[in-house]
């Protein structure tokens, strides 16, 4: 007898929604910008539709395929390794910003695709290794994997890193690694964070912003001026708070119901990425705080969903797919709202199924559609 389907409606009816809204949002945020740069208002929406399309085509592809065959040497590597070429790739063919794979009017960002082809990976290593984690024949590959991606990752985006090292930190402790490796671990971040900080004038142009506007701690630390001039070098140094600024603004003016939706005014050419990175300022602006609580609640259903099925899967593979999935989702969401809210220091990242961008939306409705496979073929 052929298995009886079982699908998360409340996940599906979720991501659904969150896709449907941030179309929504996406014309609403690039509707004038478009207008004014490329004389056509609807641009950004009819290239968010298509990558929708294609997007809800990778759902439907995880979601009817059963998860178990992920539990593969080939799954497990292959993405994983297509990832790696393809961000060595770009680091020669996007010289500036190391961030872009150009396909004709179309870009790929292939560090989006990290996140799943990690997630993969954690779930069929850690299954494969439970009864040794804690073994340096475990713990030694793990750690060149985990490393070397996130190397590769930082070299471009610092955000995307983060979220893969938070999310292999987090499956790794739940699986039952030893604190003092897990301490050991944040060590070596701790150390590291303020190399890769320094290492872009516009990175620490935006933690010096963000800690020590004034700069009256910078004058006492840096009195060679060393730090200040490196920092200068940015193309954001003449006001690296100003998108944040602008983006409390937005918020701020909201109120509870907001100013009704297109009808904000930050979105004219004042907050930039409005359609991408600060598109909760919009939301914010337009739909108040009722909006804001609104995406809110669609990751913590997600976050719910996830946690629920993790605690009813029998397989331990099944659990670290949806563990590893539901991190990075939803702590990129917050990572985001974080940054929009200026809760943390600026960082260039979209917020999922709502931010315009092909590679996000089909990375996170293709990690959506492994995570409702879990729950439709778990046994």
């Amino acid at each position: 007898m052929a298995q009886r389907i079982r699908t998360d409606w409340v996940l599906f009816a979720t991501v659904v929604a969150m896709v449907f809204f941030g179309l929504v949002m996406v014309y609403s945020a690039s509707q004038f910008m478009a207008e004014v740069k490329f004389h056509d208002g609807q641009k950004f929406l009819v290239r968010q539709i298509g990558f929708a399309f294609v997007a809800f085509l990778g759902l439907m592809y995880f979601k009817r395929k059963d998860y178990r065959s992920l539990e593969a040497p080939t799954w497990a590597f292959a993405p994983l390794g297509i990832v790696l070429a393809l961000l060595l790739v770009v680091y020669v063919a996007d010289p500036r910003a190391h961030r872009w794979l150009h396909l004709g009017p179309f870009g790929l960002q292939p560090s989006e695709f990290a996140k799943p082809a990690l997630v993969i990976f954690l779930a069929w290593f850690v299954t494969r290794r439970m009864h040794a984690l804690n073994d340096r024949h475990t713990l030694m590959p793990a750690a060149l994997a985990l490393g070397v991606l996130a190397f590769s990752v930082v070299v471009a985006d610092l955000g995307t890193a983060a979220v893969l090292l938070v999310t292999g930190g987090v499956v790794f402790y739940v699986a039952g690694l030893d604190r003092r490796f897990l301490a050991v671990a944040l060590c070596v971040c701790a150390m590291a964070l303020p190399a890769a900080i320094v290492s872009k004038p516009y990175r620490l142009l935006r933690v010096i912003e963000f800690f020590d506007p004034q700069h009256k701690l910078l004058d006492k630390v840096d009195t060679s001026g060393r730090l200040k001039k490196w920092a200068s070098r940015s193309v954001a140094a003449p006001d690296a708070g100003y998108q944040v600024r602008q983006s409390l603004i937005a918020v701020g003016s909201g109120g509870v119901t907001g100013a009704g939706l297109m009808l904000g005014k930050q979105k004219m050419l004042f907050l930039p990425e409005a359609h991408n990175d600060f598109i909760y300022a919009v939301v914010g602006e337009e739909l108040g705080l009722i909006g804001c609580l609104l995406v809110l609640a669609g990751y913590i259903v997600i976050f719910w969903r996830g946690v629920k099925l993790y605690c009813v899967v029998g397989d331990d593979f099944g659990r670290f797919l949806v563990l590893g999935l539901t991190v990075v989702v939803v702590s990129q969401a917050l990572m985001n709202i974080s940054v929009v809210l200026s809760l943390a220091p600026t960082k260039g990242f979209p917020l999922p199924m709502i931010s315009y961008g092909g590679s996000s939306l089909v990375s996170s409705l293709a990690s959506m559609g492994i995570l409702m496979s879990v729950s439709e073929h778990a046994g």
